[in-house]
Formats: C-alpha cells, structure tokens, sequence
C-alpha cells in the first residue's frame, strides 16, 4: 500500500511528500522551458510536455502516472490560462478530479479576491493563491476570512523578492497552515532549491506545513529540503526526466522512517 502523508489529513506514515505538478494551457499539459521564469511573465512560452506519461492532451493518464510514482496525496495544478486571463481550464480540472477522487486538488489559477475563488469552489479543491495575483492585503484577508482551511498561500519570490504584499512576509501570523515557498526564477531549471529561504521561511512559519517548489533536481535534494524542515517539495522536470522517481522516494522515506 503506499505511504500516506500528513498533508492528506490521513493518520501519517511519513512527514514528507513529493507533490507532481501540471501545468495546464490550451486543454493540454504543458512546461517550462528549461531557464525560462514560470511565474514571472513567461507561461506564454510553455509547450505542451514531453513526456513518457503519456501524450499532453491526456492530462489524467500523466496524472495517474505521477501520482503512482509519488505516491503523493495531492495533485498541484496551474491553470496558466486563467493565470494570463484568458479563459481557464475548468472543465479539464473537473475531469482530473473525476479520475483521481481519492487525490487532493491544489489548483492555482490566478486567485486576486474572492470571487475568482468562488468561481473554482465547486471542485471541491483546495485554492493556491499566489501573492503575486493578490489583489491587495484586504483581498487577502478577505479570502481567508471565507475561505479558510480550503486555502494554501504561495510565497512567490523573484530577484527583486517577494511579489505581491510586503506584509506577507513580515507578519508570518498572516499565513494559513500551508506555505508554498515558490522560487520564480528556478522553476524548469533543476539549478537546485533556494535553501536559504527556504530556511527563513521555516523560521517564520512556527507549526505551518512549508513547501517549497523551484529548482529540485535530484534525490539529494530531496534529502536536503526535509533536513531544512520542509513538508514537502513540488516537483515537475525531475520527474518527467526520470532524475526523480519511485525508487528515489521509496529510499528517502525509508531512510527517514524512524525518525517519523
């Protein structure tokens, strides 16, 4: 049986889970080029993906494929098309769902305020708010106010630091169980994870669930982001290369099992 993590809300066998992202644009899977910045204005540049899990138009089966890989309770999924305000995704979002109803939902698709999440609520997912799409600290308060527990706030961060309110970052009180930290600039690079932020955001999160996404390349990554206290790492590149797979998770939790 594979492992559960505690993001799922399921009684834990590990502390650590590796979360397989897919981007949507266009009804297909697609990914960053290698070097381009996913969130920082080039998603018009992804291209439907390469990979052996199946052809792009097939969103479910590489989904399925990930998902056995990972064993990971949770499915991210970026509506870029709703990201750049042209359209969405909806309706292949929906059908994610119907083929994987045992898998938590974690769709960011450009959340400014509330009525962009009321709008995705009837997939019964979890919303990603980015704080670069946030509109403003009120529209921020306001969500949580509403929205709550069905919400996971994204960090976002470039060269110039965080995007979106200051206030984010200054006032960890702010933040709701689980904290992506996003590094904009090593999305599709496989260059590594910031760990220095990752660590101060570890610091600021008290008993909140970190995740972090950008940049993870390898097993040892892996190895190195839970030492540095994260939950969890998103992960697209290395595993459609095949540098991450189910052995590699499979020999990090067991390596780490006692200490769960």
């Amino acid at each position: 049986m594979a492992p559960t993590s505690e993001i799922s809300g399921n009684q834990p066998t590990v502390s650590f889970a590796v979360v397989p992202v897919l981007d949507l644009k266009d009804g297909d899977v697609v990914h960053a080029r290698a070097g381009k910045q996913a969130r920082a204005g080039k998603r018009a540049d992804y291209r439907p993906i390469a990979t052996p899990f199946g052809p792009p138009h097939d969103a479910p089966a590489i989904a399925r494929a990930l998902l056995g890989i990972t064993f990971s309770p949770v499915l991210y999924i970026a509506d870029l098309d709703s990201i750049l305000g042209r359209g969405n995704n909806f309706e292949l979002v929906r059908a994610l769902a119907d083929a994987v109803p045992e898998t938590d939902l974690w769709v960011d698709a450009g959340f400014s305020n509330l009525d962009d999440c009321a709008f995705w609520l009837p997939l019964g997912a979890t919303l990603v708010v980015g704080s670069e799409t946030i509109g403003s600290l009120d529209d921020w308060k306001a969500m949580c106010g509403s929205f709550g527990r069905n919400l996971v706030l994204s960090l976002d961060f470039d060269e110039q630091g965080l995007r979106g309110p200051k206030e984010l970052m200054s006032q960890p009180d702010l933040w709701p169980d689980r904290v992506i930290l996003m590094s904009l600039g090593r999305v599709g690079t496989e260059t590594g994870p910031d760990l220095d932020l990752l660590r101060k955001v570890v610091a600021s999160a008290g008993d909140r669930h970190v995740y972090i996404a950008g940049g993870i390349a390898t097993k040892d990554d892996l190895a190195t982001v839970m030492d540095a206290g994260a939950s969890g790492v998103l992960v697209a590149t290395a595993l459609h290369s095949g540098a991450i797979g189910q052995k590699e998770i499979a020999a990090l939790w067991g390596g780490r099992r006692s200490q769960v």
